[in-house]
């Protein structure tokens, strides 16, 4: 199987796609100006307490305040409290994490009226995005995570992945990571660490070990709450520290910055695949010349086509989603009703697995396939489903069908679900339906091309059109486009792109700035 991470970097957002096999798998598109992110650590301010939930309500500068229950201030708890303290009694001179003292573990059945007050300051940290009506959740369990470890202040023993099954291995690296892990922290070793040495270990213990050190530092310099400590690595970057494996054949990026920054962190943890980070310097979108912009529209909406005329119907509700299977207008097989109904439903196993990484769906998800008479058909298409999941990396537990038919499946669910509207609203009427006859949409763009040129003074552009424009544009022995370049200019280049509508454009200057030149009085 081959694996290539595609980062479209545009100025107000970033797109991070994930392809196996050429086939879409991941997909992730978030602000630039994001500024929530799991794993960033602040330092807060207790708002309000909730008694009856045994939880309280902390400011972190979000719109919606943030929940965080008892049980997950953390059985050490009590000395991070202290250690908070003396850090912020001298804004000079650090408290060494080294003489940190270690509290009795804080009592699960405890009280948040009893252990919290309003107004109280705490270090907490996103393990869980603001979902629909709901504010991010936290936890007072710090962690950093790395490629091959998790370090956690005041952890005080060395867990190995479960999914390390070698008992010479598992004892070789937790006494490994026991030899060189400081005072009052604690490390889970991830599953990507097996067999690596002791020195690639110990670089990112260090690594680990700063963010830390800055964290604090942070918190010691800052007296504004709520206030971030430590922000997560970019998206691109911690994508991959999830991700990255050996058999990645390129990760392809069209930004100098990322680029330098995920070749950076390549050369970090894999020096010898630093190669395969590249930098793309095509003038077709880097999504289109990929394929990903033709998979996103026909893998994401409600309809979702897949072998044969069959297709998935996939609803999303405040509670869960619910997803149903169609055969559609599919040919009949030829051994009957039975063979026909384990074939339509093994196919859906087989997309679904692929629609829950990508749109990223998490908490219930409710399946219909298609009636099936035999057990054996029933056990089998629940072997499918749990096999193909076992690529996914969130955690999740698949229920074998009911009586009615139906698959429950649960899947941890951190962020809210990606939902690509692949509908398209018309570009000339902005929706009012009326739009000015399209024999003069090239005289339309002429005229834009005119006041770039001539007015504005842009002198070397890039117009982006849909593909079959582009067709329309580029085709003759003096085309329209040679004739715009004579007449302007041979700074005119134009460019197709998919994800445009039939009738829509856009301008980009030489630099790949956007260049806004839309006027909804056009269209009257």
């Amino acid at each position: 199987m081959t694996s290539e991470v595609i980062i479209d970097v545009q100025p107000k957002q970033i797109s991070i796609a994930l392809l196996e096999d050429k086939s879409l798998v991941e997909y992730q598109d978030e602000p630039r100006s994001a500024s929530f992110s799991v794993g960033n650590i602040y330092v807060a301010k207790v708002k309000k307490l909730m008694p009856g939930l045994n939880a309280c309500f902390v400011d972190v500068g979000f719109e919606r305040d943030a929940f965080l229950h008892y049980l997950d201030l953390g059985s050490q708890y009590s000395s991070y409290e202290k250690y908070l303290k003396q850090v912020q009694s001298d804004r000079k001179k650090l408290f060494p994490f080294a003489k940190a003292t270690r509290l009795p573990d804080l009592k699960k059945d405890g009280s948040v009226q009893n252990t919290l007050k309003v107004g109280q300051e705490v270090l907490v940290q996103i393990v869980k995005e603001p979902i629909s009506t709901k504010g991010p959740r936290l936890t007072c369990e710090l962690s950093f995570a790395g490629r091959y470890m998790v370090l956690m202040p005041f952890y005080d023993k060395v867990s190995v992945s479960s999914k390390i099954k070698k008992g010479e291995e598992r004892t070789r690296l937790k006494q490994l990571i026991q030899s060189i892990t400081p005072k009052n922290f604690g490390v889970i070793v991830r599953t990507s660490a097996e067999g690596k040495r002791v020195a690639e270990l110990d670089a990112e213990m260090k690594v680990l070990l700063k963010r830390w050190e800055e964290a604090i530092k942070q918190v010691q310099k800052t007296t504004a709450r709520p206030q971030i400590v430590f922000e997560e690595t970019s998206r691109a970057v911690a994508l991959l520290r999830d991700l990255f494996n050996p058999t990645y054949d390129g990760i392809h990026v069209n930004d100098d910055d990322i680029y330098n920054q995920v070749r950076d962190y390549v050369s970090l943890i894999a020096p010898d695949k630093v190669d395969i980070v590249k930098k793309y310097n095509g003038t077709v979108p880097i999504f289109d010349n990929f394929n990903v912009t033709k998979q996103m529209k026909s893998s994401f909406g409600k309809t979702v086509n897949y072998k044969r005329g069959a297709y998935l119907i996939i609803e999303h509700t405040e509670a869960l989603h619910v997803v149903d299977v169609n055969s559609g207008n599919r040919t009949r097989s030829e051994n009957g009703q039975e063979q026909n109904a384990l074939e339509v439903n093994l196919g859906a196993a087989d997309e679904l697995a692929r629609q829950l990484r990508l749109r990223d769906m998490g908490g219930i998800i409710v399946v219909d396939f298609i009636d099936m008479n035999l057990a054996e058909d029933r056990q089998m298409l629940y072997e499918r489903m749990c096999k193909n999941m076992q690529k996914d990396r969130a955690r999740h537990n698949i229920l074998p069908l009911s009586k009615f038919g139906l698959m429950q499946i649960t899947r941890q669910r951190v962020r809210p679900a990606m939902d690509v509207n692949v509908e398209e609203t018309c570009p000339t009427c902005f929706g009012r339906g009326k739009i000015k006859s399209s024999i003069l949409f090239t005289d339309q763009l002429e005229s834009k091309i005119d006041q770039l040129v001539n007015k504005i003074g842009i002198k070397k552009f890039r117009l982006h059109v849909h593909p079959y424009v582009a067709a329309y544009i580029n085709q003759g022995f003096i085309s329209l486009k040679r004739k715009w370049q004579m007449k302007y200019g041979i700074g005119v280049t134009i460019v197709p792109s998919q994800k445009l509508a039939f009738l829509q454009y856009e301008f980009y200057d030489r630099k790949g700035n956007f260049i806004d030149m839309k006027e909804e009085i056009e269209t009257k």
